[in-house]
């Protein structure tokens, strides 16, 4: 008896040991465990990095439901409006054609996206998947084509969309953009992670390329699919150096364009200003809030292989 004791008394000795331990600690997602102190740094790292890039849209989304009674430069500043409004945005649209602007954009990122997605899947499989002489001589030049600024080439495509008697037109604003580098790097890199066995069964059943690539390649990266269309229509609706340089006729310009006059004109009036930059800002809300799912999936999909 003294002897079972003497083990429960150990036993609940070494339990009481452990316990402090386990409350000083917590588990990651692996299950290891992770100091106290860690998990307080990584989240208030996280909090700071939140702060610097959710920030200044929701401080341009309270300017925008202000008042023009309301004081936006108080100090301390107010982030949440005494009494909402959206009478600036009825103002922005009263000030500039705003819905036709966003109908162009509209039009060039939904462009943009199909023959982006289009265009980059076709080449990314052909680079991934086929075998041809050249090959890496043209993965190469994908990878140089990055490191091109855009800037430096921007007179040359202005001239070659004037030869071909396109400018002043919304499909000037897309051919450039038409089909971009990093786009055809991600799709490749997604091809080269796919099992050859699974497209050699569909060879030896006597499918040819195209039907591996429709039926069983491109149906396996829709996750990384999402990320070009993604990057693709923010690509196109951000745009506004190219747009500037090669548009003219204000019926055909773009948000981002139409949207400077706001800055030009009304720049003191910064309620008019910020409910311009939410409408601006909402499609790419909208987007990545249908697609996140697949884009996480569709990064992993992309990644560089070692």
């Amino acid at each position: 008896m003294e002897t079972g004791e003497a083990g429960e008394a150990g036993e609940a000795g070494r339990v009481g040991k452990v316990r402090p331990a386990a409350r000083r600690s917590v588990t990651d997602a692996d299950g290891r465990r992770v100091p106290v102190w860690q998990l307080l740094v990584r989240y208030v790292l996280l909090l700071a990095v939140l702060a610097l890039t959710v920030g200044p849209f929701l401080w341009q989304l309270s300017t925008s439901l202000k008042g023009p009674h309301e004081d936006i430069f108080s100090s301390p500043p107010k982030l949440l409006p005494e009494r909402p409004t959206f009478d600036n945005y009825t103002r922005v649209a009263d000030t500039i054609p705003v819905w036709d602007y966003a109908l162009n954009s509209l039009k060039v990122a939904a462009a943009n996206v199909v023959t982006n997605c289009v265009g980059a899947s076709l080449a990314g499989y052909a680079l991934a998947r086929m075998r041809f002489r050249g090959r890496r001589a043209a993965t190469l030049t994908f990878i140089l084509a990055m490191l091109v600024p855009v800037e430096g080439i921007i007179i040359a495509q202005f001239t070659t969309m004037r030869d071909l008697g396109l400018n002043n037109t919304l499909v000037a604003v897309v051919l450039p953009g038409s089909i971009g580098a990093m786009n055809v790097l991600l799709m490749r890199n997604a091809f080269l992670n796919l099992p050859y066995e699974v497209e050699e069964a569909a060879y030896v059943d006597g499918a040819n390329a195209w039907q591996r690539y429709l039926r069983i390649a491109l149906p396996a990266v829709r996750g990384t699919l999402a990320v070009v269309a993604i990057f693709a229509f923010m690509g196109a609706w951000d745009d506004f150096l190219w747009p500037l340089i090669v548009l003219s006729d204000p019926d055909r310009f773009t948000l981002t364009i139409g949207l400077n006059y706001l800055h030009g004109t009304f720049a003191n009036d910064e309620r008019l200003v910020a409910a311009g930059t939410v409408i601006a800002v909402a499609p790419l809300i909208v987007l990545f809030a249908c697609l996140q799912r697949y884009f996480f999936r569709g990064v992993g999909e992309g990644a560089v292989k070692g």
